[in-house]
This record gives structure tokens, C-alpha cells and sequence, in this order.
């Protein structure tokens, strides 16, 4: 692929590029406005159990994760999100209709887990399936029908009744026709409960390669709305659209679909493999984080936050990455129209935020022409030391490493 060889007259025309079927004329589903009323209007920020433990959680590793996530200085950071996802529950409804927590799992119920999250000062989220199955049912790797297609009005008071405070609704089927209806069942019935839940859905598990979550824009149907297939901790996955996609295969998918995000509405390219596994380097983590700030996307952690080291922690808690993704004029990033590794995103404070990526496995210059960018007499910090950057002639030269960020701040 080709690399930045200057910022110059490049980056004066920015422009969503059109990447698959249908996001340069997307539906607009759901009607006008944010999902849920009464949300802060920047991204979640918080951490999910899947990507490190699958079906394998219990409640004394969930309340664990939540204690590192305080000990570790993960939530004064802004991690506050604890989110359980699937096999928490019981194969089968109590008599009422009602979902009920695994016993051997969840001993002490789930009512009682989100008033142990509360009391850390986090905030609890839970896993439901749009269908009439949870992915792990449909997948045959958990046993039981406890979808909530048609309990969704139950379902939501009861979620609101355990004090849950982000819902991750997933479709995980092959069949589509009933996907619009069925999020907005759930939508509407959260908004009953008249509880403020996050509301993240994923429209495209199971649904090949062409993208429900990509084609339509479902700002007004939830807070989240995943937009890829799941991803997977590698930095290119080599697989089509229906199979897992790696951090930089997403940042390129999601390229046309920035836009969509506002304030209280979010894209979500899917949750953070940053200290997952061992696939990812140094400078690609950083990568991961920084891109995903620069899209205002939610920060949602997934990593074993018991046996997290230090340089896996000082990139999630970088504050200059964080302060980006929560700028609060929710303003996503735009890709340059000649080069899909420059973005910029404008900031509250009237400065913007550039991001150079080095997608290739040397490391490139990158000089970056702050006169092309009406930027000449700025001052501009790098936001991962928080440094003053040198400017020479309205330009600042770097190095950029194999498979790293440059990531800038201007005022």
C-alpha cells in the first residue's frame, strides 16, 4: 500500500470513501435523534468479558475484572462499563417468561452483581439476543432458546429491574427480514423502562457480506451500532467480509461511515483487542487505540484486566487518546479522498486532531505540511507524550514506526 510521503495539498479535500454496498446512500432508520434520551453524549467507555473469555465467565471473575478495572486506574480514565456478555444466563425462562442467571455462574443473581458494580463506582451491562436464540445458542456452543425476540417489553423491565445500565443486543442469525423491527422493539422498550441504557447492537453477525450495520445507518435505533464483523486481534485477518476482520481491515471498512456519529449516537467498530493475545505489536496497539478515538467510537476494553502489564495499561489510559475520543463536539474523523492513512477530526477547543497511520512493516517519514491544513502557526503536541512538537517552516517531521500512529494535536 502506498504511504504518506507529505501532507500537503492532500489534506485540504477530505471525503468518506465509498467501501461496500450501499454506506454512500445509507437508510436512516429509526426516526430522528438519539436512541435512548438522557445518555452523556460521548462515547461509552468500558470493558466486556467476551473477547478474553468467551462462555467461560462466573460472577467471582466478573466482580475481579471490576476491582482491577478501579486498582488499575482503568476508571478514573473513564472505563466505567463492566459488561457481561453471553452464557450468564439459564438454558430455559423461569415460569413468569423471565430470564434468570446461570445459578452455578451467577450465584448471587444478577440484581445483586449490578449493586456490587455500582458500589465499585462502574456501571453494569448485559448480553441479550435479538432473535430467538443468543449467538452461543445459535452456535450450538450453549444450550437453550432464551432470545428475546418476542420478550423484549419483559425482558428491558427486567434489565432495568437488576439496575443494568448498557445493553449489547446481538442478532447472530442469517436471516435479515426482521432485524429493523426487532431493534426497535427492544429500543422502545428500554425507553419505557425509563431507565438511560446504553443500547449497542450488532446487526451482522451471520449475515455474510453484505453488512446491515454498513448498508443502513442506525444512529436513531441505538446508542452503538456495530458496523463490521467482529474483529479479531490481528492487524489484517486475510478473510472476506463474512469472516473475522483484523484492527486495520476495520479502520478501512469503517472509512465511509465516520460521519454517522453525533452526540449520543456512535459507530462501533467493534470492541478493543488491545492486550488480547500476542498478535498485535507495541505500535499496533497504539494504532488500535488511537484510530478508535479518532472515529469518536466507543472505547470498550476486552483484555484480562487481573494479569494487564503496565505498557498494556498506559496506552488504555493514555489521556491525550482519551481526552480525543471524548471530545465533546463528537465530531468523527474524515479520511483523505487521495490517501486512506490521513485523518483529521475537528475539536471543541477550534484545534484539530491528525492522524497519520503506518500500516506497512518499516518504519516511513512522515513531514506533515501544517500550511496545507491552514494550521502554519499552530501549536501542536504529540498525544502520546504530551510533548510540544517542533515545527520548522510550518512543518513538523517524524519517523513512524512499523505498524504506528502519529498523532498529533494542534490548537
Amino acid at each position: 500500500m502506498r504511504f504518506l510521503t507529505t501532507l500537503t495539498a492532500t489534506v485540504l479535500i477530505l471525503v468518506s470513501v465509498v467501501g461496500c454496498d450501499g454506506v454512500d446512500d445509507p437508510r436512516h432508520l429509526g426516526g430522528t435523534g438519539v436512541a435512548v434520551p438522557g445518555l452523556p453524549s460521548t462515547p461509552p467507555m468500558g470493558w466486556n468479558s467476551w473477547n478474553s473469555f468467551g462462555c467461560g465467565i462466573n460472577e467471582s471473575m466478573i466482580r475481579a475484572q471490576a476491582d482491577a478495572l478501579v486498582s488499575s486506574g482503568m476508571a478514573a480514565a473513564g472505563y466505567r462499563y463492566v459488561v457481561v456478555d453471553d452464557c450468564w444466563y439459564t438454558p430455559a425462562r423461569d415460569s413468569n417468561g423471565r430470564l434468570q442467571a446461570d445459578p452455578t455462574r451467577f450465584p448471587s443473581g444478577m440484581a445483586a452483581l449490578g449493586a456490587y458494580l455500582h458500589s465499585r463506582g462502574l456501571l453494569f451491562g448485559i448480553y441479550a439476543g435479538a432473535s430467538d436464540r443468543t449467538c452461543a445458542q445459535l452456535a450450538g456452543t450453549y444450550p437453550g432458546t432464551t432470545g428475546s425476540a418476542g420478550h423484549e417489553t419483559t425482558d428491558a423491565q427486567t434489565f432495568a429491574s437488576w439496575g443494568v445500565d448498557y445493553l449489547k443486543y446481538d442478532w447472530c442469525s442469517t436471516s435479515g427480514d426482521q432485524q429493523e423491527s426487532r431493534f426497535t422493539a427492544m429500543r422502545d422498550a428500554l425507553r419505557a423502562t425509563g431507565r438511560s441504557i446504553v443500547y449497542s447492537i450488532n446487526a451482522n453477525s451471520g449475515r455474510g457480506t453484505v453488512l446491515p450495520g454498513a448498508r443502513d445507518d442506525w444512529g436513531s435505533v441505538a446508542t452503538m451500532s456495530r458496523i463490521t464483523n467482529d474483529i479479531s486481534a490481528t492487524w489484517t485477518s486475510g478473510q472476506g467480509a463474512d469472516g473475522y476482520q483484523g484492527v486495520y481491515d476495520i479502520v478501512r471498512a469503517a472509512a465511509p461511515m465516520t460521519q454517522r456519529a453525533g452526540p449520543g449516537r456512535f459507530i462501533d467498530p467493534d470492541m478493543l483487542e488491545i492486550g488480547v493475545g500476542g498478535a498485535l505489536t507495541a505500535a499496533q496497539q497504539r494504532s488500535h487505540l488511537a484510530l478508535w478515538a479518532m472515529m469518536a467510537a466507543p472505547l470498550i476494553a476486552g483484555n484480562d484486566l487481573t494479569t494487564m502489564d503496565s505498557t498494556t495499561r498506559q496506552v488504555l489510559t493514555n489521556p491525550g487518546v482519551i481526552a480525543i475520543d471524548q471530545d465533546p463536539l463528537v465530531s468523527a474523523a474524515s479520511r483523505s479522498s487521495t490517501d486512506p492513512d490521513i485523518w483529521t477530526r475537528k475539536l471543541a477547543d477550534g484545534g484539530q486532531a491528525i492522524a497519520v497511520v503506518n500500516p506497512t512493516t518499516a518504519t516511513r517519514t512522515a513531514p506533515v505540511d501544517l500550511g496545507a491544513l491552514g494550521l502554519r502557526d499552530a501549536t501542536v503536541t504529540d498525544v502520546w507524550t504530551g510533548r510540544m512538537v517542533t515545527v520548522t517552516d510550518g512543518r513538523v517531521d517524524t519517523d513512524i514506526a512499523a505498524g504506528d500512529t502519529l498523532l498529533l494535536r494542534t490548537r
